[in-house]
């Protein structure tokens, strides 16, 4: 049996991806109730990722903007559960996903060129990366530990960052790796909303893809 493979998933379900450059969970849990709400077309969602920390764990003193405290990051990350589980999204769907680690060097040179001093150090980003799988945790959640994953072992994940902060297209290709199986648990018990294409008849593929009817 030949195997249909990730592209499946595309024959399922949408996949809407919201993604806000530089906010934090103070400004994402504000949001969160007009991006996700009741009788918004977004029925009863097979799977939603909640992907924060890398800002919110900036250091206060080199950037307060964007810094949360380690204590409201894991109080908001709760919130914004407790307010998907309100809109009918239950726990077991959520996965919740860590910062990813900080390559310190190259971000300090990022850091440098934009005329500011290092502004975020790995070892805070680990605390968040542990506050959300504590969340996880006690809310019943999945969870992806990229903080951890990446530096499995001692292996060097500067390639899977662009400039030390921002995941680069072989980090994308990390994450996609170690959260796919995540999702594919999800969504392998949903009806196909249209025929593979290997069942498409040839001679008459509106019948296979429209259904009998007038066609």
């Amino acid at each position: 049996m030949e195997k249909r493979g990730n592209d499946s998933a595309k024959q399922k379900c949408d996949v809407l991806n919201r993604g806000f450059s530089g906010y934090n969970t103070r400004w994402a849990k504000i949001i969160l109730p007009r991006l996700v709400r009741k009788g918004s077309g977004l029925d009863s969602p097979v799977a939603v990722t909640i992907f924060f920390g890398a800002n919110d764990s900036a250091l206060k003193d080199e950037n307060p903007k964007q810094h949360v405290p380690l204590e409201e990051f894991a109080a908001n990350l709760r919130s914004m559960v407790r307010y998907l589980q309100s809109v009918d999204v239950p726990e077991g769907r959520l996965i919740l996903i860590t910062p990813p680690p900080l390559c310190e060097a190259a971000w300090a040179q990022e850091c440098l060129q934009q005329g500011c001093k290092l502004n975020r150090l790995n070892s805070v980003v680990g605390e968040y990366a542990r506050a959300c799988l504590q969340v996880a945790q006690d809310c019943g959640a999945e969870a992806l530990d990229l903080w951890t994953l990446m530096q499995k072992d001692g292996q060097d994940f500067s390639s899977y960052l662009s400039d030390g902060l921002h995941l680069s297209p072989k980090g994308n290709e990390f994450v996609f790796s170690h959260l796919w199986p995540l999702i594919e648990k999800k969504v392998s018990s949903l009806p196909f909303l249209l025929p593979y294409w290997r069942d498409i008849a040839e001679a008459r593929p509106e019948l296979s893809l429209l259904g009998d009817g007038d066609h």
